[in-house]
């Protein structure tokens, strides 16, 4: 039997079973299971047949943005027209067939945005050239799930379980979880919070299930048994995500008002040009990016050159940011704006010290 269908047997025996407390236990153990089962899917362990073709696409910028959705919703509209990148258009499906790269400028930070393929139902498991598309998203800073506006909510569902499928968590913070492996000593399990949506049994068994058998575990918020799975596991992307539903003018207003009103959204019409300025605020807004501008002793600050960094970037970043060898010969720095003490007045800081937006070092 192969791995497909014992995914597809683990998943129907979880639709049949009843969900209360005393089946929790058993769902735990399916679930763990087919956890398992998925990730050998994604990154199988044999070497059998040639190398797959991916997406090389290098990564340039201050973010990357990637744009997934099924054919034909307007991805490669969206990307031609903010990015002044040709990506081919055409009045059917999959007109793209490879990730087509173009750069955002704003603020003075290079947003890539990458268009996708075209995804299909069922592409977690490889269909439609799925497992490259998802992979490459995994690379990404922020998701745009495209949607389109005179379709069901259907696409928006089917979409978040291949992305789920895959690993990839939409607008979810890391389970506040620390799991250590040991060599000796069995397991030390501790809570900080008590446990509603599973209990220490199912996570015990859980661990037995992966063969660990030492290790150290502390739970500090109320999680359920997906979310301590996804700890073990590991390699869950957890990132933030704008779903974006195009063809607006094609709708009536009450529908409109209803789905830009439903949170991460943002309602625009390619065609027609309709709220893609907005959209590119909240791309930035979404991507949680500081600008910085570094200055010369004596001299103005440079504001025609920031340095884009991630919110709680610190002082050594921006020394990354504008040569290596910056920090290790680092004494201290002056910066002036939000982050200092003394504002408007500069503040001698360390290597440590955050940086807020619109700093000036």
């Amino acid at each position: 039997m192969g791995v497909i269908e014992k995914i597809k047997e683990i998943e129907e025996e979880m639709a049949r079973t009843q969900k209360n407390k005393a089946t929790e236990y058993h769902l735990g153990l399916l679930k763990a299971k087919l956890a398992r089962y998925r990730a050998q899917l994604l990154e199988p362990t044999t070497k059998s047949g040639g190398a797959g073709t991916g997406f090389d696409v290098q990564k340039s910028g201050d973010a990357r943005v990637a744009l997934i959705g099924f054919p034909s919703v307007g991805k490669s509209t969206l990307l031609s027209k903010t990015t002044h990148t040709a990506s081919e258009t055409a009045a059917y499906e999959f007109t793209t067939l490879t990730a087509i790269p173009g750069v955002i400028e704003y603020k003075g930070a290079r947003i890539q945005l990458l268009d996708l393929p075209g995804i299909v139902e069922g592409a977690s498991q490889g269909r439609g050239r799925g497992r490259q598309v998802v992979a490459t998203a995994k690379t990404a800073d922020l998701i745009l799930v495209m949607l389109d506006a005179t379709k069901s909510e259907e696409q928006r569902r089917l979409l978040e379980i291949e992305l789920d499928a895959v690993g990839i968590r939409l607008n979810k913070a890391k389970p506040d979880v620390v799991f250590k492996r040991k060599t000796t000593g069995g397991i030390t399990f501790n809570t900080t919070v008590k446990l509603t949506r599973t209990d220490e049994r199912t996570i015990r068994t859980i661990l037995a299930g992966y063969k660990l058998h030492n290790c150290d575990v502390m739970i500090r918020e109320d999680i359920t048994t997906d979310e301590f799975i996804d700890v073990l596991i590991g390699t869950r992307k957890y990132t933030p995500c704008l779903y974006v539903y195009n063809k607006i003018d094609a709708i009536s207003l009450e529908q409109m008002e209803k789905l830009a009103r439903q949170p991460n959204t943002v309602v625009i019409s390619c065609e027609m040009d309709l709220n893609l300025d907005y959209l590119i605020d909240r791309m930035w807004d979404a991507l949680g990016l500081v600008k910085v501008y570094t200055k010369k002793r004596g001299a103005h600050p440079d504001l025609s050159d920031p340095i884009c960094l991630r919110k709680g970037a610190s002082i050594e970043s921006v020394c990354n940011g504008v040569h290596r060898s910056l920090a290790t010969n680092f004494k201290y720095a002056l910066v002036w704006g939000k982050s200092s003490k003394f504002s408007p007045h500069a503040q001698k800081v360390s290597l440590t010290h955050q940086v807020q937006d619109e700093d000036v070092v």
